[in-house]
This record gives C-alpha cells, structure tokens and sequence, in this order.
C-alpha cells in the first residue's frame, strides 16, 4: 500500500493508503476526501477531480507532470489552474509516490 496525504480546502489532512495502479482520484472516493466530486467517474471528461501535487513530488517521480491533451483540455474547465494542477482521475499511483502530498483546491470544476 502506497500512503498518499490529501490536504483538504480547509486546510485538514486526510492520509490514505492506495493500492499501486489505482488512481489519486480512486483513493480519494474510496477514503471519502472532501472536494473531490469526480462527476465523470474517471473518464477524463470533467474537471471535478483537480488537485495540485506538491512540486517537490513533480521533480522527484518522473513523467508525474507530463499531462495529456486531453487532460490539458479539461483543465481548462478547472479553476485556479497552476502549473502543478493535474486530474487525479489521470495520476495512476506508484510505490514512489509513498507519503506524497496533494493539495485539493477551493473549488472544482
């Protein structure tokens, strides 16, 4: 198991354990972690799912902020997109992301 932070709107930290493979948009629903709605299920086809990823983590994993086009497109629906917002719904987790930290922005999509 893979134990990912998620620091909620309100500041409040919500650690999870994730199984590698699933999804940081999977282990919030599962875990229940406020503000995030994932209207689409996980199909890249909202923005419901954005989360800023701590820099340090986009440096130290490899391909973590390579995001595709259409992600790319859906951010645009996103509020308060920085250069470290991704769609959990497209982050598949890896045992290198154990104790990463994502932040959940204000408000989504």
């Amino acid at each position: 198991m893979v134990k990912i932070v998620f620091i909620d709107p309100e500041g409040k930290s919500h650690e999870v354990e994730a199984e590698e493979g699933m999804t940081l948009m999977e282990a919030a629903i599962r875990n229940m972690v406020p503000g995030i709605d994932a209207d689409c299920g996980g199909a890249c086809a909202c923005a419901t799912c954005h989360v800023y990823i701590d820099p340090v983590w986009l440096e130290k994993i490899p391909g973590l902020s390579s995001r595709s086009e259409t992600e790319e497109d859906m951010l645009d629906f996103a509020f308060d997109v920085r250069e470290n917002s991704r769609l959990s719904c497209q982050v598949k987790i890896v045992p290198e992301m154990d104790g990463m930290t994502v932040r959940v922005p204000e408000q989504q999509g």
